[in-house]
């Protein structure tokens, strides 16, 4: 499949389909995975490790920049 869609395989287009995939997996883990983690959770502990891994992905994210 990838040697007859390989001409159509743009950086625009696979900017535009890896973006499709991250839009497919933070409606997965907000609608499916939080609520069934706070349900089985305990309190609030679930949002913050929600909260706390965004901010590890932007601190790291900024690192990265930095350093390269």
């Amino acid at each position: 499949g990838y040697f007859i869609l390989r001409p159509f395989l743009t950086p625009g287009v696979m900017g535009i389909l890896f973006a499709a995939v991250a839009g497919v997996m933070v409606f997965i883990s907000l609608d499916e995975l939080l609520p069934t983690s706070r349900a089985y959770g305990k309190g609030h502990d679930s949002l913050y490790g929600l909260v706390a891994g965004m901010a590890v992905m932007a601190i790291s994210l900024q690192l990265f920049q930095v350093a390269g």
